[in-house]
């Protein structure tokens, strides 16, 4: 079985001996290959819409896995008991989404220890919800694919998380050249993520450069209006680009 990079790096976060629950599975690739890899026990995979289930079905049914992957229909985490699973993926939506599926099942996390999620969108919803909810953010990973950038970002549940966050989230301070520097609180690191930030590599610059240019475009739209409430967005804007720019211009250029 080949999967796509994306799926492969969520699959490398997944502990052996693992009871999964992969949620918004569509075909039902990654807990087949978790299975085969001898990464989980058991597996549920959980669809919403009846299409992308039958699909997972059959995957099951080819690969002969029937009596430890077992696809169920429902939104969400709805499809869980409290207790059956230890990881919980939630891959290829909006990071709004992936929030409100989290916040809705929450009583379903019970017995979880790990959160796999890759939002395609509105990564820092999900980091904001873990923070808030005391799961520890434990790695991120950053890749592109197909022209895309996707983030994976991992969290446990641990005793000490709220010690542990505290010490992720700290303030920090760039250093750059020129005596340029830039103070990054909780806030800002939510937004880009605190290990990748740190890592800092061509994907991760390459994707905020992008976001600097969406970002002039959508301030250049907005100027276009000269009342109050656009001056002010304007405005907002211009902070977010002199942000994003500062923190390029204060990363290692050496970085591999």
């Amino acid at each position: 079985m080949k999967l796509s990079t994306r799926l492969t790096q969520i699959a490398k976060q997944i502990p052996a001996g693992s009871r999964l629950a992969d949620i918004g599975s569509d075909h039902g690739l990654l807990p087949v290959y978790a299975v085969r890899q001898g990464l989980v026990t058991q597996a549920i995979a959980g669809e919403v819409n009846k299409g992308p289930l039958d699909a997972a079905q059959r995957q099951v049914d080819e690969a002969g896995l029937g009596h430890v992957i077992e696809p169920r229909l429902g939104n969400g985490l709805a499809v869980l008991q409290p207790g059956e699973v230890d990881v919980v993926t939630i891959a290829g939506m909006g990071g709004a989404l992936i929030v409100t599926i989290l916040s809705e099942g929450i009583a379903k996390l019970a017995g979880v220890s790990r959160l796999i999620l890759q939002p395609n969108v509105g990564e820092e919803f999900v980091r904001r919800w873990l923070l808030e909810q005391g799961w520890y953010l434990s790695s991120e990973q950053i890749l592109e694919e197909d022209g895309r950038t996707y983030e994976i970002l991992t969290a446990d549940r641990r005793e000490d998380a709220k010690q542990q966050n505290q010490q992720l989230y700290r303030t920090r301070v760039l250093e750059g050249a020129d005596e340029l520097s830039v103070s990054l609180s909780e806030t800002e690191l939510v937004q880009f993520g605190p290990y990748l930030l740190e890592e800092a590599n061509p994907i991760f610059c390459d994707k905020w450069q992008q976001e600097i240019a969406k970002l002039e475009k959508v301030k250049a739209s907005v100027e276009r209006s000269d009342n109050d409430e656009s001056r002010l967005k304007a405005a907002a804007l211009q902070q977010q680009i002199k942000l994003v720019k500062e923190v390029l211009a204060c990363l290692p250029k050496d970085k591999p």
